[in-house]
């Protein structure tokens, strides 16, 4: 079961890593970037801070996501158990937001349920390490 575990964490760690990607470069796919480009001027719209007066610039929203979700997939994948557990942490917050931001434009459920699914993999990720080490140990 653990190496079931391992594997959707590398797997979950390198996706983030290429969907970060792709928002920080046309070089993986030109079509998804300019997507991302058009997508993000609409989620700046609709930014969770903008209540507080605070709307990111679009295209540098988009860089900031990009390089958390490069960075933190990279933690995910590769880091140790404490930077995984925080990656962890980071891309569910950032998949929330994501959630918000769907739900808010009234996207489809085919929309949001990449992004669902996502966070749903990362809070088992997040679930199976905390029963891990919350385990009494009977010795």
């Amino acid at each position: 079961m653990a190496l079931l575990f391992a594997a959707l964490r590398v797997v979950l760690g390198l996706f983030f890593v290429v969907t970060g990607a792709v928002k920080l470069t046309d070089q993986i796919s030109g079509d998804a970037y300019r997507q991302m480009k058009s997508q993000f001027v609409q989620f700046a719209d609709v930014f969770p801070l903008k209540e507080f007066g605070y709307k990111p610039e679009p295209d540098q929203y988009r860089e900031v996501v990009g390089w958390i979700e490069v960075v933190a997939g990279l933690l995910l994948t590769f880091g140790p158990q404490l930077l995984q557990e925080l990656s962890n942490f980071v891309l569910s917050i950032i998949m929330i937001g994501a959630i918000y931001t769907l739900l808010v434009l009234k996207e489809s459920i085919a929309m949001c349920a990449p992004t669902t699914v996502c966070l749903g993999l990362l809070l088992l990720l997040n679930i199976r390490g905390r029963g891990k080490s919350a385990k009494p140990k009977f010795e």
